[in-house]
């Protein structure tokens, strides 16, 4: 369980990221989403409560933990992909290098982290 501890916590730190950046490419316009920057925000204070507190499950052995995990690489796996349609459909939003970076690392990681819990949830 220590090895997926690691990969939850750099999954979190790259999506943490993530959302750093879809502050600044204003990605409520993107997703059409109500209140501007403000319901962003607050939108994300149940998003980082759950990352956070998943990590807390992880680190503790937790079975729930697992189920958090899952749920974590499913949204980089959403992420990357949902990105890549709109970057495919010439939107210019996260076009730049450490952009796709942090989209990129994000899919190798969950996909990893995914693969892991799914091991762990099955033996």
């Amino acid at each position: 369980m220590q090895i997926l501890f690691w990969l939850y916590l750099i999954n979190s730190i790259l999506l943490i990221n993530h959302e750093i950046d879809s502050a600044y490419w204003q990605e409520w316009e993107l997703f059409k989403l109500p209140g501007g920057i403000g319901g962003f925000l607050i939108l994300h204070f149940p998003i980082l409560f759950f990352i956070l507190y998943g990590l807390v499950l992880v680190y503790g052995g937790s079975g729930v933990g697992l189920i958090f995990s899952l749920v974590l690489s499913g949204g980089g796996l959403f992420a990357f992909g949902i990105h890549s349609y709109f970057l495919r459909a010439g939107h210019r939003q996260f076009s730049t290098a450490i952009s796709r970076l942090i989209l990129t690392a994000t899919l190798i990681t969950s996909l990893i982290q995914g693969g892991l819990t799914i091991y762990l949830l099955l033996i």
